[in-house]
């Protein structure tokens, strides 16, 4: 009994060091078995790298409007879409909706360990299956006996986090407070060809624009800032999947809208107070060809190549590679409008954001665009020129492209 009583400090003395850093040999060198993780590169992204530059009017405030302060700002690198997302890329994430009612609706799903169910994706579809027959138009809504999938019934639900009110709050609230969930429509409101314009003939571009392979790879309209972010979420949520699959990688940041100033600094292409994309002062090169898609005389559309939209990746990128950051569409950003905006915002990463209410005021639920589209004159495609539209709107003329905060000082690092 006394030998076993000797023995006790020793095995406690043991257990101690068996359990307290054995790998670490009792130095601090962090916690050794982390996840692998590699920066992505993502699939039709260019990087645009960290650095400082002067935002704001790049000629003459002809109006005198003064939204246009010039100020220099710095920039975190990030990953920007070369082009507009196209008709094709967001019917990949109208089709996945629609696949996913289908699935619930045919009970197609699988339940894990911890009893949360998910979508059984490798179950196939039956679209003749009477179970899916809510999914199509019924009755008097059919037109010429089609069966036609009834667009308003594609509802996706996403979800955001108010990091800026959850900062302010200092840990004094739950953090369901935060969590703001939506459930949108995201099928692309094709009847902004006819709604736009009065006295104009385009139902051709309503009947056709978004689901005909034709304009696979013209920008995508119609589509509303909520159903921009709804986008970046499941395009997120995508990724991260597939990255689960591969064992012991962590997902990277979220895909997401790019803020007004990402767009400006990207829209320069490293390229001074430069008016346009392209560097110079006229929207002609020397050849005397237009350098983009937009509206270069009254009732003159078609000189520059385009009578509408033309392809996402037409006209030559700018310096960082990125294509049409002046005309084509007019795209949506992340950031909130304030004509003033640029006189408080800050130096490192500057943005304005706010979540504007359905009952809010309808000045509170403005958000900025940027670039200009193919009906505007010049003065709107110049790389410092702001405007804004309301976020729940829909035009033939805004889509929007996905942006990716970088993580690290720069890629040349990894």
């Amino acid at each position: 009994m006394k030998k076993h009583l000797r023995l006790l400090p020793f095995l406690t003395l043991l257990l101690i060091l068996s359990s307290c850093g054995r790998k670490e040999n009792g130095q601090l060198i962090g916690v050794l078995d982390r996840p692998t993780w590699k920066n992505i590169n993502p699939y039709g992204m260019v990087y645009i790298p960290s650095g400082t530059f002067t935002l704001g009017q790049s000629d003459e405030d002809v109006r005198r409007t003064y939204m246009q302060r010039q100020k220099a700002v710095s920039i975190q690198g990030f990953y920007m879409d070369d082009t507009e997302i196209t008709n094709n890329e967001y019917r990949q994430f109208v089709n996945w909706v629609s696949d996913s009612i289908a699935h619930t609706m045919m009970d197609h799903m699988t339940e894990d360990d911890q009893g949360n169910q998910t979508i059984d994706w490798e179950q196939q579809l039956d679209w003749t299956d009477e179970t899916l027959n809510d999914l199509y138009y019924q009755g008097d809504d059919k037109f010429a006996g089609k069966k036609e999938i009834n667009t308003s019934k594609l509802v996706y639900a996403y979800e955001w986090y108010d990091w800026q009110a959850a900062a302010h709050d200092h840990g004094k609230s739950p953090r369901n407070k935060f969590i703001k969930r939506e459930k949108i429509k995201i099928y692309p409101d094709t009847m902004v060809w006819i709604r736009d314009f009065a006295y104009s003939y385009n139902e051709p571009f309503t009947r056709n624009y978004f689901w005909h392979p034709a304009f696979d790879d013209y920008p995508v309209v119609g589509v509303n800032w909520h159903m921009a972010n709804a986008f970046c979420y499941w395009r997120t949520k995508l990724w991260n999947s597939y990255r689960a699959s591969k064992k012991g990688e962590v997902n990277s940041e979220d895909f997401r809208l790019p803020t007004e100033y990402e767009w400006e600094y990207a829209a320069r292409g490293g390229r001074a107070e430069a008016p346009y994309p392209w560097g110079a002062y006229y929207t002609r090169n020397a050849k005397g060809c237009l350098l983009a898609n937009f509206k270069p005389g009254r009732g003159n559309y078609p000189e520059d190549g385009g009578l509408y939209t033309v392809k996402a990746d037409a006209y030559f990128p700018n310096d960082y590679g990125l294509r049409n950051m002046a005309g084509n569409v007019a795209e949506w950003t992340i950031t909130a409008f304030s004509e003033n905006g640029q006189s408080f915002i800050h130096d490192l990463n500057p943005d304005i954001r706010y979540d504007a209410k359905a009952d809010d005021p309808i000045a509170n639920k403005r958000k900025v665009i940027r670039g200009g589209s193919w009906k505007d004159v010049a003065h709107f495609i110049q790389t410092s020129t702001r405007h804004y539209e309301f976020q729940d709107t829909t035009k033939s003329y805004i889509g929007f492209r996905c942006a990716l905060t970088f993580l690290g000082r720069s890629i040349n690092d990894f």
